[in-house]
């Protein structure tokens, strides 16, 4: 592995481009963060503003209507979003995901159809491979798409689907392959968010994550031409997967910028509270606190950022170094986060000071894009391949 990387883009232009995001995220996404997470409102006209910006495709090709930004710009990205509001800065992710897997693997008529819209975020994208009976199992989903001359059917209920009900496209994974087929039989479509036959289950009452609705995607006999097809038939877990690689990047970044936020509060309030005829900031087990955490995200951060830089450099290893930076940013996150919550005290507890909400928001980054104990099964079957794999196992 390279100590370094060429960027996309100079020193100069990445700084401007962090600073625009950065005033974005204070004038548009903070001031309105608490009111979102307590009314369960989702910020539609925010994240328009925020395709205006460029935020609608990051990592998408320029011709495509996108940022083309590099995986390393784009986590230095979503960590900044995510200062502001970490369940807003997760669904611009999902979509940002959505929006990638068009780009990639669609052809140029499913190209032209959908990304002006989505890289603008004009309209929104969804993303749907989890199923009810299934969760981390994904290659054993259920969900049909049988062919009917120049169509599929598609049958089957999906999960846990942020954005369900707002998007104008869902990538939909279904079995293609007779029942047993695994990850072989699984084909990615587009369906779009008016498509005969698409409903959605009631708004999930969830822990965190208020501010995007959460909702079951069903689909019942919902018919699409069989240009609807992502890639090629027999490859869609393989498409999923290879989504996922960003989106678990992405997902670290947003744990990092929650708990940075956090971080940062807890300091402040340190030096303002006095406890026992002296502020709490003087107290060394106060100063050996914010030691460990600006430390775990700082080793937080360098880890999702080389996850980046392998995903930029198709490095053979990519898939392991973007688990275990999913994994370790998102415990290390959310770890932070609780920490801060308890440097309040009872302050930490209440709603005005958001630091409960933050704890919220990011308790779910360590099940979703595959949960912590999948990232260690990534890993532990990567360390204990044949010989062949040695490069990988050693970090070389």
């Amino acid at each position: 592995m390279s100590d370094t990387m060429t960027p996309t883009v100079s020193t100069e232009e990445r700084e401007a481009i962090l600073a625009a995001v950065r005033d974005f995220a204070e004038t548009e996404l903070a001031p309105h963060a608490l009111d979102w997470d307590e009314h369960h409102t989702f910020p539609r006209e925010a994240l328009r503003r925020a395709g205006e910006l460029g935020l609608g495709g990051v990592y998408v090709r320029e011709e495509s209507g996108g940022s083309g930004l590099s995986r390393v710009d784009t986590v230095a990205i979503f960590e900044e979003l995510a200062k502001a509001d970490p369940a807003v800065a997760a669904y611009i992710s999902i979509h940002n995901m959505v929006v990638w897997m068009i780009d990639t693997y669609g052809d140029d008529a499913q190209r032209a159809r959908w990304l002006p819209d989505l890289t603008a975020m004009a309209e929104f994208g969804g993303y749907c491979l989890t199923e009810p009976g299934v969760g981390s199992d994904a290659a054993a989903l259920v969900t049909g798409a049988v062919r009917d001359g120049d169509e599929y059917v598609l049958t089957g209920v999906k999960q846990f689907i942020s954005g369900a009900g707002e998007a104008a496209v869902y990538v939909v994974m279904a079995r293609t392959g007779e029942p047993g087929s695994g990850a072989k039989g699984i084909t990615a479509f587009l369906v779009p968010g008016d498509a005969e036959g698409l409903s959605f289950g009631v708004p999930e009452k969830k822990m965190g994550w208020h501010a995007q609705p959460t909702r079951q995607v069903i689909l019942d006999g919902v018919r699409v031409p069989a240009s609807a097809v992502l890639g090629e038939e027999g490859r869609g877990f393989a498409i999923a997967m290879s989504a996922l690689n960003g989106g678990r990047l992405n997902i670290a970044a947003c744990s990092l910028g929650g708990a940075q936020w956090a971080l940062d509060r807890a300091v402040q309030y340190v030096h303002e509270r006095v406890a026992f005829g002296e502020p709490l900031a003087e107290k060394q087990s106060i100063l050996f606190a914010v030691a460990d955490m600006r430390t775990d995200l700082q080793a937080a951060r360098l880890m999702a950022r080389d996850g980046a830089q392998a995903v930029d450099e198709k490095a053979p290893d990519a898939t392991m170094r973007c688990a275990m930076a999913k994994r370790f940013a998102t415990d290390a996150g959310f770890d932070v986060a609780n920490r801060a919550l308890q440097l309040h005290g009872g302050y930490g507890y209440l709603q005005d000071y958001g630091i409960e909400k933050v704890v919220r928001d990011l308790r779910v980054h360590q099940i979703l894009e595959g949960t912590n104990e999948i990232m260690r099964l990534i890993v532990g079957r990567e360390m204990l391949r044949p010989a062949g794999s040695a490069s990988m196992r050693s970090g070389s």
